[in-house]
This record gives structure tokens, C-alpha cells and sequence, in this order.
């Protein structure tokens, strides 16, 4: 069962938590939504569940809570549902009507989980709504969403000093798998700017296409071209893992970099690099260099760019290009090593490598990172002593 005030993000977490049990712990999973004030809380809940492919049950205004929920275990039953969740209603602030229902609904359907799922942006309000929450309901865990804004973590610490209850769940963004277990000593890595590798090391197994990234890993050792459209499948392949700035968020270093450099590093660039290769035809694609000038116009008036656009996108392949055929023939030690002497004071990227004239991901190197050679990223750290 998910508690918590109206806007908190109860039921977009019941859609998250639905995919992550079903995609990654292959659980059969049911929903349901008791709450029959707001207007569109039901039809959004059918919505969520329809795109993440989990079961929908249906209810409506005119029904009562508790009895919305006992139809929906009892079909859960015949159906041999493994986890049911169910989004209650929230009220814009706390009342005591409110309350009482939510403690009736809890006392007739005993839930094995009672979520908490509190805005990490609301700052001591989200302590103050926990102490209220906790004082009416025996609940079990935290649901903690928009942490992705909330820098120095400030709500998890004062939510978890008050409730007693652990923090099971994060949710870091819009989309529908933007939803992570929640680990202390990862939270607090990112929060002192250092990272959070292993994060990243799980998100990369989930997502990158290990075969695409296997084929271009031969493709780059063999000493044949890189061309645009290894470099848009690249694109695609950060965007999976939520884009440049989800990424750079989890890499040690990251939280000194510049304001600059994190402007450079934005994905708005690379969404407008994916729109440009998109107009070119497959013959562009594979030789950029026959891209002249007529041919330049039809591609920037077919992505709605401008030639200059173009231009830069021709410019920071070109400098990838090069980097790559770098790599082939065992110079990938080298590259790293002359790159990590070129690495500013005080953490940040290398030069080139705050835009996509940088490595492309699932790409790996020699540079202080195991694998060697042109790997995926996909086998990049499976030498690392991973105690989780």
C-alpha cells in the first residue's frame, strides 16, 4: 500500500515500482487504485500500467475504498498475482477525514508493505508529513521521489531520523525505470560528489546493448571505420541510461565540475546531433565526407537545424573519428594515459570529452579502468571486487 499527500508522486511510484518487480525480479504484478477523489488518479494508474505491462484493476468513484481493495486481492488470489499494489488517495495538506480513511483501508486489508512516498524537494515538510504518517500508520518503508533534485539529500536523512523506517526506494526523474533501490553509503557518495559507481556499473549491465557494443568493439579493433551511424547508435545508447548528466552524476570527480562544463555536457546538444544524423541518408551515414554544401542545407532544413548545426556535428565526429582509429591496433593505452595528464586540477573530464568528441559509451579503455582494449562498457568492470 503507498501513502503519502496528493503530489508526493504516489501513483507514477506505483507504476515504477510495478516495472521494476516485474522487469528485474520477474514478479506477476496486479494495481490498483482506492482513490476515488481525484479525478483522474484512476485512468492515470491504467495508463501507467499499460506502458509498463503489468495488470490493471479496474474500480470507480461511486465504490468504497475497502471494498475496491478486497475485490482486487480476491482476483489477485484466483489469479495468482505474486504482489499487489495499491495508490491510495492524498489530500493537499494533512487532515484528520483523510487519515482516519486511510487507517480504516490499512486495518481492513493488513498490507505486508506500507510505503511512505514523500516529495524529497519539499525539504522539513517532508519530515513533518513523516511524523504524521507514522503516528497513524504501522508503516514499513520510504518511497523517496524527486531526489534527483534535492542535492544535499537533506529530506532522506530528517525522514529516516523521524519515521525509524528505511528508505527502500529513490526515484531519480520522470521515466518510467527512474526508480532505484535506495543504498546509504551510494547516496551519500553522491551527495559528497563522488560518485556512485556500482549505480553505474548495474545500470550499464541492465541497459547497453552488449551485442551492438561487442560489434563495434571488433568493428574499431579491426581498423574499419567509425561512421555516423555507430556514432547515433551510441547517442541512443547513453539516452537508455537516462543521458549525459544521469550519467556524469555517478562518475567520481563529477561533483567539481564547472557550471560550464556541465552546460557543455548537456543532453539538448546531443538529441539535436540525433535529429541532424536522421536526415542524412544511409550513404551520408556510412561516408560523411561526401557532405557538402547542397547536401548540407537538405539535412539541416529536414532536422529543423541550421547549417552551422551541422557543421559542428561534422566537426566533433571528425575529432571521434580520429580518436578512434587511435584505439585500433592496441594505441587505446597510450590515448588514456596522454588524456589523464591532460585532466584539469580538481576533477572533470578530459578535454574532448565533455561533448561527443569524447568516448562514445560502451566504450572502454586502459586508462586506470580494467578490460583494456576497445571494450563494451558492458565488460569494463568485470575484474572489479564487487561486494554487492
Amino acid at each position: 500500500m503507498m501513502a503519502g499527500l496528493q503530489g508526493a508522486g504516489k501513483t507514477t511510484s506505483v507504476g515504477k515500482l510495478a516495472k521494476l518487480l516485474s522487469e528485474r525480479e520477474k514478479k506477476k504484478v496486479l494495481v490498483v487504485s482506492a482513490d476515488v477523489y481525484r479525478p483522474a488518479a484512476i485512468e492515470q494508474l491504467k495508463t501507467l500500467a499499460n506502458d509498463v505491462g503489468v495488470e490493471f484493476f479496474p474500480s470507480n468513484i461511486m465504490q468504497k475504498p475497502i471494498d475496491i481493495v478486497n475485490d482486487a486481492i480476491a482476483h489477485a488470489k484466483k489469479q495468482f498475482v505474486d504482489v499487489l499494489l495499491v495508490d491510495t488517495a492524498g489530500r493537499l495538506a494533512i487532515d484528520g477525514e483523510m487519515m482516519n480513511e486511510i487507517k480504516a483501508l490499512h486495518a481492513a486489508v493488513k498490507p505486508v508493505e506500507t510505503l511512505f512516498v514523500v516529495d524529497a524537494m519539499t525539504g522539513q515538510d517532508a519530515a513533518n508529513t513523516a511524523k504524521a504518517f507514522d503516528e497513524t500508520l504501522p508503516l514499513t518503508g520510504v518511497i523517496l521521489t524527486k531526489a534527483d533534485g534535492d542535492a544535499r539529500g537533506g529530506a532522506a536523512l530528517s525522514v529516516r531520523h523521524i519515521t525509524g523506517k528505511p528508505i527502500k526506494f529513490i526515484g531519480m526523474g520522470e521515466k518510467l525505470d527512474a526508480l532505484e533501490p535506495f543504498h546509504p553509503e551510494r547516496m551519500a557518495s553522491r551527495i559528497l560528489g563522488m560518485g556512485d559507481v556500482l549505480s553505474l556499473i548495474e545500470e550499464v549491465e541492465r541497459k547497453v546493448d552488449k551485442t551492438k557494443a561487442e560489434k563495434l568493439a571488433k568493428k574499431v579493433q579491426k581498423g574499419k571505420g567509425f561512421d555516423l551511424q555507430d556514432f547515433k547508435e551510441q547517442l541512443e545508447q547513453m539516452r537508455n541510461m537516462g543521458g549525459m548528466m544521469s550519467l556524469m552524476d555517478k562518475m567520481p570527480g563529477m561533483g567539481n565540475m564547472s557550471a560550464q562544463m556541465k552546460d557543455k555536457a548537456n543532453d539538448k546538444q546531443f538529441n539535436q546531433f540525433e535529429a541532424i544524423i536522421n536526415s542524412m541518408t544511409l550513404k551520408e551515414r556510412e561516408r560523411p565526407e561526401i557532405i557538402k554544401g547542397s547536401r548540407k542545407k537538405r539535412i539541416a532544413a529536414g532536422s529543423g537545424m541550421q547549417i552551422q548545426d551541422v557543421n559542428r556535428l561534422l566537426k566533433q565526429f571528425t575529432q571521434m573519428q580520429k580518436m578512434m582509429k587511435k584505439m585500433s591496433g592496441g594505441g587505446m593505452g597510450k590515448m588514456m594515459n596522454k588524456m589523464k595528464g591532460m585532466m584539469p586540477p580538481g576533477g572533470g573530464m578530459p578535454p574532448g570529452m565533455g561533448g561527443p568528441g569524447g568516448l562514445p559509451p560502451g566504450m572502454g579503455g586502459q586508462g586506470g579502468m580494467p578490460g583494456g582494449g576497445a571494450n563494451p562498457l558492458s565488460n569494463l568492470f568485470k575484474n572489479v571486487n564487487n561486494p554487492h
